[in-house]
């Protein structure tokens, strides 16, 4: 491989690398897709597989009206300062070319999350009721071949069983919303919805424009002649030309030494692929380039589940459910434990100035016997466990006391404090209202919860009464890092006078998100990711038959 020469080498193969390598390959350039881990996806292939692209095709097909004004509009109102308007022009513009592109031109086919709202529905220009989040229907895998087997597996969802149907959304709570008839039938066809929807019909687009693949190995250093990238040295020792290479190797979130030198806070817990160490960080830096976005994370509460082959399970639905609340070390609320996952990683970050530590950590989700009746708790829901029946008490893992007392005393929190909070909170319950962090006063918290009463308060406000009690601990998370090299409009890397490093590219979470500190609504993440995938790819190719007309035109 040191004397192939490619027009465009990517690093990494989750959703942005894949919508890269494609675009280009349709677009005529010789391609090479080279994965550090030894299968293929990264963590969207672990992912719900959702997109968010304001302005959609489909958004019409569900009565949604949507405008370029109010998406800017939308994403300027959270912006504080930190998107900045080009780049949001160019998501925007972007990511309707690239539905239209990939829907015309590939296997890769979308459809509206019905009802599904942007993650601040009460912002001016928000899509309230929902319309920008997207996904693919199931995907056969035998269309894949051997392929099908060379594609992570998430340790979060099953395939097969979690998805979409009709106006039940893999969003909500509850869990295994499929008829058991339907989940069997797509077992035994091996129909995988979610992260693999996507991620097979993106791989089966490269596979049939002859993109390669190098599994296996990962990106150690840009070759760089002039000033420009001629190619890739890799872990293994080998070097592959290129005459583009685009950054796609995800964050850094298990990297200890760039999250203590860049994070705002806390992210003991990412959930995302252990490979996401910030090779394209690395490799940009020694590059010469500009970093943006580098303290934020795509934040999510976690909690440790040892049985999880993870170790930790994302905490999305149990904390909105009626008949649940988070204390701190104090035993108090702080904050409203419905937020969408990203804004609630906020909570994590605030500072006890007196004692120089997080006033949030550690933390707890409070629920009782009652509740875990009715709902079961994640212990319920872990991959390869059980039939999704739950046992008489929560898992060993998880506390537990007779009295709130008892159970506070086993936290370290001061007695009486969690009988003084539970006594507040169902007084405000009974009132039909948190006086203290509104939770359920946006439409984001009605959304989930308890889907028999979607869109009341009812769906998340509920009482906690009686014990045995018990107490999850919650964890400052993240679905990945947001920082990296700073990109241009087109997805190319710019050095730290603003210039673009020839042949280099950005997408995904190697790049510095345009998306500042907030998340725009579900599929905020693989959204940006892809749009700017395809406009490197497309860039890419682009630059490369102009470099060959250069060259024919000079013999």
């Amino acid at each position: 491989m040191a004397n192939d020469a490619y027009d465009l080498v990517v690093l990494g193969s989750g959703a942005a690398g894949l919508t890269a390598a494609l675009t280009a390959a349709e677009h005529g350039a010789k391609v090479l897709v080279i994965e550090k881990g030894e299968k293929l996806g990264g963590t969207s292939a672990w992912s719900g597989g959702q997109i968010w692209i304001p302005c959609n095709p489909h958004q019409k097909e569900y009565g949604k009206e949507d405008s370029r004004e109010k998406a800017l509009t939308y994403l300027a109102s959270m912006s504080n300062g930190l998107i900045e308007p080009d780049m949001a022009e160019a998501y925007i513009d972007g990511g309707i070319e690239m539905v239209s592109f990939l829907e015309e031109r590939t296997p890769v086919q979308f459809m509206v999350v019905p009802h599904f709202p942007d993650y601040h529905p009460e912002q001016p220009g928000a899509a309230s009721r929902g319309g920008r989040t997207l996904e693919c229907a199931v995907y056969p895998y035998g269309e894949l071949g051997e392929w099908g087997e060379r594609v992570e597996v998430s340790p979060y969802y099953w395939p097969h069983v979690h998805f979409t149907v009709g106006e039940t959304s893999l969003a909500q709570a509850v869990p295994d919303p499929l008829p058991p008839e339907e989940a069997r039938r797509r077992a035994e066809n091996d129909e995988r919805g979610l992260g693999h929807a996507l991620v097979g019909r993106l791989l089966r687009g490269c596979l049939d424009r002859g993109v390669e693949f190098l599994l296996g190995t990962g990106g150690r250093d840009l070759v760089i002649e002039d000033g420009a990238v001629t190619g890739v040295t890799l872990d293994d020792g080998r070097s592959v030309g290129a005459g583009n290479v685009v950054l796609a190797t995800g964050g850094f979130e298990h990297n200890e030494a760039f999250k203590a030198a860049f994070l705002r806070g806390p992210l003991t817990s990412p959930v995302s692929i252990r490979t996401n160490t910030g090779d394209g960080l690395r490799m940009a830096m020694k590059a010469g380039a500009m970093l943006s976005s580098m303290r934020e994370a795509w934040w999510m509460p976690v909690v440790e589940a040892p049985l999880n082959p993870m170790g930790r399970m994302l905490f999305t639905g149990e904390r909105t459910l009626p008949g649940t609340i988070m204390v701190n070390r104090t035993g108090r609320r702080f904050t409203n434990e419905a937020a969408n996952y990203n804004a609630f990683g906020a909570a994590f970050h605030v500072q006890d100035l007196n004692s120089c530590s997080w006033a949030n950590l550690p933390a707890w989700c409070l629920f009782n016997q009652a509740f875990y009746d009715k709902w079961g708790f994640l212990d319920t829901q872990l991959i390869g466990v059980g039939d999704g029946e739950h046992r008489k008490e929560p898992a060993e893992w998880i506390a537990r006391g007779n009295t709130l007392d008892e159970l506070g005393g086993k936290l370290g929190i001061p007695e009486g404090a969690l009988e003084e909070t539970v006594s507040r909170w169902n007084a405000m319950v009974e009132n039909g209202r948190d006086e203290d962090f509104g939770r359920g006063e946006s439409y984001y918290d009605l959304y989930w919860g308890d889907p028999a009463h979607k869109g009341k308060k009812e769906a998340t406000l509920g009482k906690l009464e009686g014990g045995p009690w018990y107490a999850a601990e919650v964890k400052s998370g993240a679905l990945g890092t947001k920082g990296g090299p700073k990109t241009d409009t087109l997805g190319r890397v710019l050095d730290v006078d603003g210039a673009p490093i020839g042949g280099l590219y950005a997408a995904g979470n190697a790049m510095g998100s345009m998306m500042g500190m907030t998340y725009g609504g579900g599929g905020g993440t693989l959204g940006p990711g892809m749009v700017f995938g395809y406009l490197a790819g497309r860039h890419a190719a682009q630059r490369n038959a102009g470099a060959h007309n250069v060259a024919e035109a000079a013999a």
